[in-house]
Order: structure tokens, then sequence, then C-alpha cells
């Protein structure tokens, strides 16, 4: 009997052995499933090159080129410029843009020397301190989300004033870290909830091509600037309209990613140069052969909203990388 016990012990202790050593089999493989799941092998393809960086500190204003940009949460930056930082509203704290005063794309926003510097069409340039803390904070209001801006003060809303020479007071204001942000997703639902935005229209990054541009400009009887469009990224060597399959993309140490195309309005009607708005073309011609935007049927798209996932610093010249898995 004892040895009959024996026995049986030792099948048990090896059935459970073996049932052990299948069990650390099957985790182990599940392991190396989930690890290949997760940590997919990244392909990199090239797809252009940066041939523009352009940032619009004042938003609406004219486009500052640079060889070199910060590549931030909030967009670009160079210096002491951030991309679409400061802003024109109203005394209600309403927003003035290019659709509304188009002669604002000629006004040059430019900080030197801690100083804000604002030139324009038959204005005396303007210097004032870049930073003035104990000036009070306005709310603001853009596309009908609040947010907030630090007042630049009387002399630079007399110059705006005079600018526009008309019956309203303008002020200027410029967005803060530490002050309310817009978040796009409350607009529009495919960005993520936690993104935030200082005073673009959707995104911190609008990315597009020099060969779309063309595109436009071959369906015209005019030729037509990349500026009209107000991108931030520019890329050549490519083919028009291929941003609207780049969903990942590497630049750099940067990463950026697309969240939805950027559709177009009457503001690409405002000439850059001349500060004038036909509302007309290249408008009427995107609608006859570009898609729109779902959620509005009417906005043409034209370039890709991008938000960025990964900081660093751009240069003109640097390749561009799809990123697929």
């Amino acid at each position: 009997m004892e040895c009959l016990a024996n026995v049986a012990n030792l099948l048990s202790q090896h059935r459970k052995a073996a049932l052990y050593v299948a069990g650390t089999s099957v985790a182990l493989l599940g392991l190396g499933l989930g690890y290949r799941y997760l940590y997919k092998q990244k392909k990199f393809t090239q797809v252009g090159v940066v041939s523009q960086l352009l940032l619009h500190p004042l938003k609406s204003g004219k486009a500052v080129q640079v060889e070199a940009a910060e590549c931030l949460k909030l967009g670009l930056k160079c210096g002491e410029m951030g991309d679409r930082h400061w802003l024109v509203i109203t005394e209600d704290g309403h927003m003035v843009t290019g659709r509304q005063q188009p002669r604002l794309v000629l006004v040059s926003l430019t900080c030197e020397g801690g100083q804000l510097c604002l030139n324009g069409p038959d204005m005396k340039e303007l210097r004032v301190p870049l930073h003035e803390p104990c000036n009070p904070i306005y709310k603001c209001r853009i596309f009908s989300l609040d947010t907030e801006g630090r007042d630049c003060g009387d002399e630079v809303s007399r110059w705006f004033t005079r600018y526009f020479a008309d019956d309203k007071t303008y002020r200027l204001v410029h967005f803060e870290p530490h002050l309310m942000a817009r978040k796009p997703a409350e607009k529009e639902p495919a960005f993520p909830k936690d993104e935030k935005v200082a005073y673009p229209d959707a995104a911190p990054i609008m990315l597009m091509s020099e060969a779309s541009v063309r595109d436009v400009g071959s369906r015209l009887d005019r030729d037509i600037s990349v500026r009209q469009f107000r991108p931030s990224i520019v890329v050549s060597d490519c083919e028009a309209f291929n941003e609207d399959t780049w969903h990942y993309l590497q630049i750099g140490q940067v990463e950026i990613k697309r969240v939805i195309g950027c559709g177009r309005c009457i503001f690409t009607t405002v000439d850059p140069e001349t500060g004038v708005i036909t509302r007309k073309e290249p408008l009427d011609t995107l609608r006859t052969y570009r898609p729109a935007l779902p959620s509005s049927k009417t906005a043409p798209v034209l370039g890709q909203y991008y938000i960025v996932k990964k900081t660093g610093v751009l240069h003109v010249g640097d390749p561009v990388f799809k990123v697929t898995y």
C-alpha cells in the first residue's frame, strides 16, 4: 500500500510540474506576442523636404519666414515669437482677423531686443516693451470659445485704431502660458480632449505642400503664393495633395500627428501682398474639385492640421518622413 501511495504521489508531482511548464510556456508566448503587438517596428518613408517655415506671430498678420524654429505643443516658436500668440480684439473682446479687416495681413509684428515692433503701410514703426506684466488681462472670444490675453497697452491700441481708420477702438493682446487656452475639441471632436491652442483657428500646426499650391494656381489665371494659405510648415519634393495621406510624420526629432484637413474660408481670398479681399478666388475654384470638411460641407480642404506629439527643432531642408507600422 505504501508503494502504491508513493507512485501516486510521484505521478501527482510530475503532473504539477508538467502543468507548471505548460503554463509558463503559454505565459511566455503571450508576452512575446504582446511585445510584438505593442512594439511594432516603425517604417520610415521619406515623403518630402521642409522648404519653408512660416510663423504668424500676429493672428492674420504678415508671415515671418525663418530658417529654424522650435516645434512646441502650442506651435512654432523662434526667439520670443510664438506662432499666433498675438491677437487684435475689439473692446468687448471679440477677435479681429483678416476676414473683417483684410489690411491686417500687411501688418508685421516682430520681437527685437525685448521690444515688440509693429509696422504697417503708411504707419510709423511702433516699439514698446515686449513684456508688460502689470497690464490687465482681457477675456477674449475666438470662434465662440473663451480665451485670455495680456493687453499690450494704450499706445499699441491707438496704433491699430489709426491703422484701421474706422469708428471702433482696437486692442492687441498677447497669450502667456498661464492664461486660459482654448480646447479645439470643443468645436471639432476629432481633436484630443486635452489638446490646447493659443490663437490659431484650430491646431498648433498646419502643413501643406508646394505642389498643392501649384495645382491650385494652374487652375487660375494667375500665380498664387503659399502665403495666401498661411501654413506653418511647407513641404517640397512631393506630389500635389500627398499631405492628405500623411497621418504621422517625423521631421528630425519632431513628431506630429494629423488630425483633420484644413477647411478653407473667405480668408483665402485676401491677397497677402495687397490686403485686398475679392471674396471669390481661389475659394470658388477650390470648391469645384477639393473635398469639403464633413462638418461644414462648404469648406474645401487644402492643407492638414497636426498636433505635436514630440517637440524639437525644425530646420529648412529637413527630410520629412511618413511613419507607418
